[in-house]
């Protein structure tokens, strides 16, 4: 991929503005790279979405490259199935990496730096237990102490180091450390452990190594050795930035990479962190990674979220150096932007009860065609099938009505959206009490379109009971409950508070017949919300629907 020389752009947040501070001064000498280095130890979240459109955004609007590489110095974490999933979800996203790469590409580099260092003086062997060595790394306000191998020769490390890469030693037993400063304020600095015996089956490599290097050493130099000019990284490696400093300062390598944080972006009621989520899926909580109540991105698409709803919402959300902890609210609202350019509008009766009009002569239909509005602005002719038996939605009916209700009780008119104007005359009861069934006279000469006007103050959407298919449909609630005042059953798992009470499943909801259902659809269910067919679940012959988002929200962006 070509990658264009850089100059300085129009910044719209302060990474952007860093960059251009470093082109300015003749620090760049050529174009900008970044780098997207996922572990593939679990599924991509929406926090994940961040850092996405952060490197392939920025590399994209520089004219550079952003790589994808994973890292994959962890095996006891990392499987073939994640780094699969990651590749997808990016692209999903919309994005393109130019290369991918893997950490592991860069074990023999890692391991002669190293051995440089030590030929420098500035690592060393280190035989104390992984407890012993915590216990000399001091506290916040106490330096640490000195290990007693601090100061073997040279000679004597780089010995000892080769056994450990051929595997003469326990793992645990020893471990290479960078020789810093133990009296050094940031604690990451008093000598860092930069690789460790580990006899593990690698995904990708197998046995090939028998010592790893540390992600506060391997990362900062993959990006040297990449060509990376910019390290754009979430806020929890601030502290970690003087090591990585350290590391590129003392790597000899040409390219000089720089990290910048960034803050991390929290939603309020969501699970959030692989290691949440991951105990959710174990418990049995949610249905796997791609649970619609989650905000994986597996979730997140199987809800049916369109990728272009998440990157606007993080780039409303904005950059900064404190955590961001958005509502959901604000999500939705994004969410709900898009679906209304993109959905199709269908009617849908949710709730249903039947709907009998008693003066429609025999059991002939009739088709009635209305202008019908479908994504954005187009209009489409549609047609429904209007007869004597129709459902309509249970709350469009009221036995004692209350205050400013507006919809169907006795002796008031509605319009049926797209039909007539009808007078409820009467209801049947079932034996519990609730509604059987509703009768209602309509008005033939108030047709749609036929330009007699009948003033009424509520219209109500309807199905033809003959012409509906049956589906299920699926709300979700948020996954972590409410807190004091809420009324869902709760349960703990771990540092989570969920909600048992999370989704509600209606296997009894009709959708308009004759509609080419699909996948690559997004639904408006008119009075209703925002609908996608599950891609798990749904089958032609059985149409399982997820609510995407209701169709109304409390959160208004700030004015500009």
């Amino acid at each position: 991929m070509e990658i264009k020389k850089a100059e300085p752009i129009e910044a719209t947040n302060f990474i952007e503005h860093e960059i251009n501070k470093d082109i300015l001064a003749g620090k760049i000498h050529g174009g900008i790279q970044t780098r997207h280095p996922p572990e593939p130890s679990g599924y991509l979240h929406i926090g994940h979405v961040r850092n996405i459109v952060m490197n392939y955004g920025t590399a994209k609007k520089y004219g550079g490259v952003c790589n994808l590489r994973y890292d994959d110095t962890n095996p006891l974490k990392e499987k073939q199935e994640y780094v699969d999933a990651l590749q997808e979800d990016v692209q999903w996203l919309g994005f393109k990496w130019g290369n991918i790469y893997h950490a592991t590409d860069y074990f023999q580099a890692n391991y002669e730096i190293a051995v440089k260092l030590i030929k420098e003086g500035k690592a060393y062997v280190c035989d104390l237990s992984p407890e012993e060595l915590s216990a000399t790394r001091g506290t916040l306000t106490e330096p640490g102490t000195n290990s007693p191998f601090r100061d073997r020769s040279v000679e004597e490390n780089l010995d000892l180091f080769e056994r450990m890469k051929n595997g003469e030693f326990e793992q645990g037993s020893r471990c290479l450390r960078a020789k810093i400063d133990m009296a050094s304020p940031n604690i990451n600095m008093r000598d860092p452990v930069i690789y460790r015996i580990q006899y593990l089956e690698h995904q990708r490599i197998g046995r090939q190594w028998n010592i790893y290097p540390s992600y506060d050493f391997s990362h900062p130099l993959d990006d040297c050795l990449e060509g990376v000019t910019h390290s754009i990284c979430g806020l929890e490696f601030e502290d970690h930035r003087p090591l990585y400093n350290w590391v590129v300062e003392n790597s000899g390598l040409p390219n000089k990479s720089r990290q910048i944080e960034y803050s991390n972006l929290l939603i309020k009621n969501t699970v959030s962190g692989k290691r949440n989520i991951k105990k959710l899926v174990e418990e049995g909580i949610v249905w796997g990674w791609d649970d619609p109540r989650l905000i994986t991105l597996r979730g997140l698409r199987r809800r049916g979220i369109l990728p272009q709803s998440l990157i606007d919402f993080v780039v409303a959300a904005g950059l900064s150096k404190t955590t961001t902890i958005c509502e959901k609210e604000m999500l939705d609202f994004f969410v709900r932007n898009t679906l209304n350019e993109k959905s199709r509008r269908v009617m849908a009766v949710l709730d249903p009860i039947k709907l009998v009009i008693t003066n429609y002569e025999g059991e002939g239909e009739e088709i009635l065609l209305e202008d019908y509005p479908q994504r954005g602005e187009e209009t489409t002719k549609r047609s429904y099938v209007f007869g004597k038996e129709l459902l309509i939605e249970r709350s469009d009916f009221e036995v004692t009505p209350p205050p400013k209700y507006h919809r169907l009780y006795v002796g008031n008119k509605v319009r049926l959206k797209g039909a007539y104007v009808v007078t409820c005359t009467g209801y049947d009861l079932n034996e519990d009490g609730s509604v059987k069934c509703v009768y209602a006279e309509y008005d033939k000469d108030t047709k749609s379109g036929s330009g007699v006007e009948v003033k009424v103050k509520g219209t109500i959407h309807w199905l033809n009971a003959k012409h509906a298919t049956r589906v299920e449909v699926r709300k979700f609630d948020n996954l972590i409950a409410d807190g004091e005042g809420s009324t869902s059953e709760r349960a703990e798992i771990g540092e989570v508070v969920y909600n048992k009470d999370s989704v509600h499943i209606n296997k009894n909801a009709y959708v308009e017949a004759g509609v080419d259902y699909n996948l690559a659809d997004r639904y408006q269910f008119m009075r209703n919300g925002y609908y996608a067919l599950d891609c798990e679940d749904s089958k032609p012959e059985a149409l399982v629907f997820n609510e995407v988002v209701g169709l109304k929200g409390s959160y208004k962006p700030e004015a500009k």
